[in-house]
Order: structure tokens, then sequence, then C-alpha cells
């Protein structure tokens, strides 16, 4: 049995079933999906239909993200259009539901519903879109939508002294309580880098597909990677979120 964590798919299907098509998914095996499924490319819809069907053979969690959130909300009233929502990707993601019956929007929403915000594992791993502000773990977090909206979790783990012990007064509080942490949200390409970034007990496994990169998805026992190719190159015809 094999666990992996998928990155950011932002409406690429044709990058997310290369990743599946490399990873040769069995129904023993588990996917841990860390959100924004929607918004950039052209088959946001597709790709919450795909996952949807993928779900009935293959054990799959679902991590909401914060272009989910606003995908939600606009399948619950299609007047509630966000304008950063739609500026950034929303406007592509109405586009893609032109096709789908209001049955179908409304299966979609209680896809969206169902989501969870964060998933801990039996072997004390963390999975979630962005990340968390309590020092006492996401329990504790009083800000439930900071789940898919924090950046400051993956900043700090960044910026850290390698040299800092765990059980020293400075080490972050907020990292010690869990084996590993694997985020979304940030794409590692912001970096300038292609492949999944580590920063303490953190692993982001946003490679930019919104944008320029890949769809990625991690085994997060053995830390072997699968990729999409460019977005870009998938979809020559779009911009996705570049501009």
């Amino acid at each position: 049995m094999r666990t992996f964590a998928i990155g950011d798919i932002h409406g690429g299907l044709k990058a997310l079933i290369q990743v599946l098509n490399q990873i040769e998914i069995t129904e023993e095996d588990t996917l841990i999906f860390m959100g924004d499924y929607v918004d950039g490319w052209s088959e946001s819809a597709q790709v919450v239909q795909f996952l949807m069907k993928l779900s009935q053979k293959i054990n799959c969690i679902f991590i909401k993200g914060n272009h989910d959130v606003w995908c939600e909300n606009w399948l619950k009233d299609n007047n509630d259009v966000n304008p950063a929502w739609f500026m950034h990707g929303g406007k592509e993601t109405i586009e893609s539901y032109e096709s789908f019956t209001p049955k179908e929007k409304e299966h979609h929403l209680s896809f969206f519903n169902n989501m969870t915000m964060y998933y801990l594992d039996d072997e004390n791993r963390l999975f979630l879109h962005a990340g968390f502000t309590s020092m006492h773990g996401v329990e504790k977090e009083s800000y439930p939508h900071k789940f898919c909206t924090d950046r400051t979790l993956w900043e700090m783990a960044l910026v850290m002294d390698k040299k800092i012990d765990v059980n020293h007064d400075l080490y972050p509080k907020r990292l010690r309580h869990y084996k590993e942490i694997y985020i979304g949200h940030t794409p590692t390409t912001n970096y300038g880098i292609q492949v999944p970034m580590n920063a303490v007990n953190i692993w982001n496994v946003d490679t930019g597909a919104a944008f320029k990169g890949k769809v990625t998805a991690m085994n997060i026992d053995t830390k072997a990677f699968f990729q999409s190719d460019n977005l870009p190159s998938l979809y020559p015809n779009e911009k996705g979120r570049n501009g």
C-alpha cells in the first residue's frame, strides 16, 4: 500500500491523468489531494467530475483549498462571483461548467461540501492546503480559513536556522506537533524550483500547475515524486493564470 500527496491541479485534467498513469495507481493505494482542483486551465469542472469517479474505486482524501471555497460559494449561488476569484481563474471555471446540468452541479457542490480542511494520518503526518497559525496545532486554530490561506507556516520554515534543535526554546511550537506536514498553495516555482520543496519537516508539493509548472504526486514514505509536463504545453492555446 502506497500513499501519495498530490499538489494543486487548477483545472489541468490532462496533467493529472499523466501523473496518475506514471504512478500506476492500484486499489490498495491512497491518494491525498492537497486542494485547489479548480481555477486556471479550462477543465476545472472536468477535474472535479474525474475525481468524483476516481474516489469510487480508489481511497481518496480531498482537502479543500482557497480556490475550492470560491467555487463552492458560486455553486451554491451563481450570483456569488467573488471579483478576486473571477480574475484568478474563476472565469475559466465558470466557463468549464457551461455543459453541466443543474443536477450535476448539485453533485459537485456536495463534493466540495464533503472536503476536509486538514487530514492527520496514523503516523502523525498532517496534510492541509496552506498552513495554520495556532502554536497549539490545528485543533486549536481560531481562524479555520487559515487552513487554506496561510503562508506564514511555510515562510517560517524556509528561513529557519537549521542548527536549532527541536527541543530548543527557539524551535517553533507549530512545527513540534507533527512528524511531517504536507502543503500546497504556495508554488515552488515562485522560488525558481520545479520540484517539491522541503523545509524543516514541511513538504510543499505545489509545483506551479496554475502557472507554468507541473502537477506533482509524491510518495510520502519514499519521497519519490512523479510530475506531469508543464501545463502550458498541455494547453497551448490557453494562458492559465499567467495573465
